[in-house]
């Protein structure tokens, strides 16, 4: 496996946890959480957006590199 393969696996791996993150976050201020839960879930929601830009970006300037 090429970096560039462990980087979009890694990539893709941060992705799925901070959008679960979120959804964690959330449910617990739905259920009578703190208005801290509300932010933290913000924040990992954020994050994931960056990745998903970051990831974008990766690939485009990687264009060239094989994943082997």
């Amino acid at each position: 496996m090429s970096l560039k393969a462990f980087h979009v696996v890694f990539l893709a791996a941060s992705i799925m946890l901070m959008l679960i993150l979120s959804g964690w976050c959330f449910s617990n201020y739905r259920d009578g959480g703190t208005t801290q839960d509300l932010v933290w879930s913000g924040v990992a929601l954020a994050s994931a957006v960056g990745l998903v830009v970051y990831t974008r970006y990766f690939l485009k300037k990687l264009r060239h590199i094989s994943y082997l």
